[in-house]
């Protein structure tokens, strides 16, 4: 069974317990360490024999038989492809503003003002960097951006007006080639924003999933409405040559650590992922669900905590409730 750990053991341990101190600043590389601290903690746990036990035959059949998803052979891609340290440190730092908001309350709870309103300032300053990080990464700011580029149209519009006016024919050339320029990035930034805001997903926060190729289950922890990796990521994922490309939903997966212990967090394009045919209700090891999840439904999914619904704006599931048995006669 995975040991059960707090935020605040994993966010205060080690070098990264300055992070609640004075310091104004999140240490990249306390979160990193964070991270390998967390890993070998749990890889620790583990025995070479647990490793052996697993039933290799099995998984590698798993593979054959869901065959190559990609097109071009598979040219030595295997499931270490999809880890995702962004993802790792994305759940890490999420994990950091859990911790923060829990000392806070403590801090109230035995009236140390003082000290609430500095950690108070620190959780403002990490929520205002991930929401920073997380338009970067996913978008976020696509009609803003559309917006923005309309109004530089109107303002190189009126500039243009004035250069003809003015009989000032170079500059007037030079402002229609800036109008052509900035109407089509308007184009893209309307298409990429719309493309945002109607994402839809395939799969749910929780949910327990397959991966098509490589056999593993895992647990979707996040997502994205396309893939949100760098260009080093994509080309080692061999990201072009899924049939959907990157611009469809990617997931933030949990990776089943009983068969692979040493993927951790992968970041899987939907088009890889299957949904069981029947109710999960097996054993599934990793040492960041309990941190993320309550505990599973009745379904065998996990149920997300009301932070992490939040982070995804994705609505609470509920499993559907069974219709009661008719009564088919007198007892």
């Amino acid at each position: 069974m995975v040991q059960v750990m707090s935020t605040s053991t994993l966010t205060t341990s080690g070098s990264s317990s300055h992070l609640l101190g004075r310091h104004s600043r999140l240490n990249k590389s306390d979160i990193t360490y964070g991270v390998e601290r967390l890993c070998l903690w749990y890889q620790g746990a583990r025995t070479f024999s647990f490793i052996r036990h697993f039933d290799i035959s099995r998984q590698q059949s798993l593979r054959v038989e869901a065959g190559w998803l990609f097109k071009g052979g598979d040219q030595g891609l295997d499931a270490s492809s999809e880890r995702s340290e962004t993802a790792n440190e994305d759940i890490l730092i999420f994990f950091f503003q859990l911790d923060l908001g829990t000392q806070v309350q403590r801090a109230l709870n035995l009236e140390e003002y003082e000290i609430a309103q500095q950690l108070r300032n620190k959780l403002t300053e990490v929520e205002t960097e991930v929401i920073r990080q997380q338009e970067a990464r996913r978008g976020s700011t696509s009609k803003s951006e559309a917006q923005d580029v309309a109004i530089n149209i109107l303002r190189v519009r009126a500039d243009l007006q004035n250069a003809i006016q003015s009989e000032n024919y170079a500059l007037a050339a030079e402002l229609r080639d800036e109008i052509s320029k900035l109407e089509a990035e308007s184009l893209v930034a309307s298409a990429k924003a719309q493309l945002h805001e109607n994402a839809q997903y395939a799969f749910r926060l929780g949910q327990k999933v397959r991966h098509k190729m490589f056999g593993y289950r895992g647990v979707v922890c996040g997502m994205d409405p396309v893939c949100c990796e760098s260009s080093s990521w994509k080309e080692s994922a061999h990201v072009e040559k899924l049939s959907r490309g990157a611009d469809q939903p990617f997931y933030q997966v949990l990776v089943d650590v009983y068969a692979k212990p040493n993927l951790l967090v992968a970041y899987v394009s939907e088009e890889n992922l299957l949904a069981p045919d029947q109710p999960d209700m097996g054993r599934f090891d990793h040492p960041y669900i309990s941190f993320l999840f309550y505990g599973m439904d009745a379904a065998g999914d996990f149920i997300p905590i009301k932070q992490l619904r939040e982070k995804y704006n994705r609505p609470r599931h509920e499993v559907p409730q069974d219709p009661p048995e008719e009564n088919g006669g007198d007892s």
